[in-house]
């Protein structure tokens, strides 16, 4: 849509006196300053050797001997200033100028004059005392248009830039700031235009900590301020930009950085040799403690093997054997594959537990792992008379993870629920998925019905070889394993337990596969 002006005013001008001259310079003057003035464009006068005659030719204006000629239609004029102080001509004049033609007597004009006069001279003197004022601002104050052009800038700024005053007027803030031809909406580094914060937002003001290029190239840290002014219409009409050069600051505040960060390396490097040292003998300590606990696991099923061993070697060495006894070598031979079963599954716990191999991880659904995982165990679930309850999120974004590791977890959690739940009534497990979107992770929980877990028992359920099972029935490796691959997965597992009430894991584990920010 076409923006509308107001037409201008074409004024021509009768008397080539002094006057003359001062309205027509005055006119040029203001045009340089102040688009669409009023424009003159014709001067009469008999005397074709006055001095407003000659400026108008030397500014190729009309010229007329006769004031009658500025009535043409054709140029279009529509004031008429009569400069001349001849009460007759100024009858003539009104009696003979055409009814579209205003006429602004030589009395009325030189009252005008007069006036405008003294209010110049007034903003002259506030304009000369405001300029001392910005020039004695230790801040750099710089005046901008809309179009980022520089129109007024104060000592300050030509000083601490290094500019000469008409080296910057008329040229726009990135070309002085940045030395870019472009405008900076967001530069290559991360510089935001001050001035269109402002007009985006709409905001009285706006702070920020620029970096800039002076004269030299050097660059200046500056605490900056633009304050817009606006006009009654909505628009921008100045950005007034107020400047302090912080350069010295930053320097002495990265400086005090660097140091800082040389003295926390430092500390750093010695708490880790010192937590290399601790981390040993913890690890010395923990050996011991695994090697003990591992014999002894191991030591009570191969006891067992050996004695029914014992056993048959002395039968057999008695005399023939009977048919009785061939029975009883069956049933000691089921003893003895239980109990080497028992010892291959705390060989194999043992390594899953211990090994630090990189999981391989592709993306997979949760829901589908849990259905499969359901199957495998459904003999397990019906001889135990488990009634089992699905509520899975149909919506479960898929997460990236090891199907064999994640499935191994979620067997450990139903074998742990029968278990609580063989003397319990009703014997429900209610497995659940979902999404938490202020996490990114998706979660899985197992609830059951059983006989719950001691209050003093739920923070030592990970330790290797702990477990509150009937003897023979686990060897404490199925949680650990458990919590081991959980955490591989950047995940974390809550336990939520009531004594005669049942128990609920709950395992969190984040989409991405990365560390979640909270504490396990």
């Amino acid at each position: 849509m076409t923006e509308h002006h107001p037409s201008i005013i074409n004024i021509g001008i009768i008397g080539g006196g002094p006057y003359s001259v001062e309205v027509i310079l005055k006119q040029i003057e203001d045009n340089n300053r102040v688009a669409r003035n009023p424009k003159i464009i014709a001067i009469s006068d008999p005397d074709i050797l006055s001095p407003g005659i000659k400026l108008a030719k030397e500014l190729d204006l009309l010229t007329f001997k006769d004031y009658r000629e500025l009535y043409d239609p054709k140029y279009n004029i529509d004031l008429i200033i009569v400069l001349k102080p001849d009460d007759q001509l100024l009858k003539e004049v009104l009696t003979s100028r055409p009814n579209h033609i205003r006429i602004l007597s030589h009395d009325v004009f030189r009252f005008l004059w007069k006036d405008i006069g003294y209010v110049e001279r007034q903003l002259k003197v506030r304009t000369e005392e405001m300029e001392t004022i910005l020039n004695h601002i230790q801040d750099s104050i710089v005046v901008m248009t809309p179009e980022m052009k520089i129109v007024e800038v104060n000592e300050s700024f030509l000083n601490q830039m290094g500019y000469k005053r008409e080296q910057v007027i008329g040229q726009r803030c990135h070309e002085i700031f940045q030395k870019e031809n472009r405008r900076c909406h967001l530069s290559e580094d991360g510089i935001l235009c001050p001035l269109n914060d402002v007009i985006r937002n709409k905001t009285s003001s706006h702070r920020a900590d620029l970096t800039r290029l002076d004269r030299h190239g050097n660059i200046r840290h500056m605490d900056v301020i633009v304050c817009p002014i606006w006009e009654a219409d909505g628009k921008i009409s100045r950005f007034i930009e107020i400047s302090r050069d912080i350069t010295e600051i930053k320097n002495q505040q990265e400086t005090t950085k660097k140091q800082l960060e040389q003295m926390v390396e430092e500390r750093t490097r010695e708490l880790e040799e010192t937590h290399a040292k601790l981390l040993h003998q913890d690890k010395m300590s923990s050996l011991g403690k695994l090697s003990a606990a591992v014999v002894h696991e191991i030591n009570n099923p191969i006891a067992g093997i050996l004695n029914l061993i014992k056993l048959i070697k002395r039968i057999n060495a008695e005399g023939p054997v009977t048919e009785k006894e061939t029975a009883q070598f069956e049933q000691y031979l089921d003893l003895t594959e239980t109990e080497l079963h028992r010892v291959g599954r705390i060989v194999s716990n043992l390594l899953t537990f211990a090994r630090h191999s990189k999981i391989e991880t592709k993306k997979l659904c949760l829901n589908k792992l849990i259905e499969r995982t359901i199957i495998m165990n459904a003999n397990l679930l019906k001889l135990n008379n488990i009634n089992i309850i699905q509520k899975l999120d149909p919506d479960l974004p898929k997460l990236l993870g090891s199907e064999d590791q994640l499935q191994q977890v979620i067997m450990n959690f139903i074998s742990n629920a029968v278990e609580a739940m063989e003397l319990s009534t009703p014997k429900n497990l209610t497995i659940s998925t979902g999404y938490d979107l202020s996490d990114n992770c998706v979660f899985l929980s197992c609830q059951d019905t059983g006989i719950g877990i001691p209050r003093e028992n739920i923070y030592r359920l990970f330790e290797p070889f702990f477990t509150t099972k009937k003897k023979g029935k686990g060897v404490g490796l199925g949680l650990s394993v458990a919590y081991g691959i959980v955490k591989d997965h950047g995940g974390k597992i809550e336990i939520d337990s009531k004594q005669g009430l049942g128990t609920t894991f709950t395992i969190r584990i984040p989409i991405s596969g990365k560390s979640m920010t909270k504490t396990t």
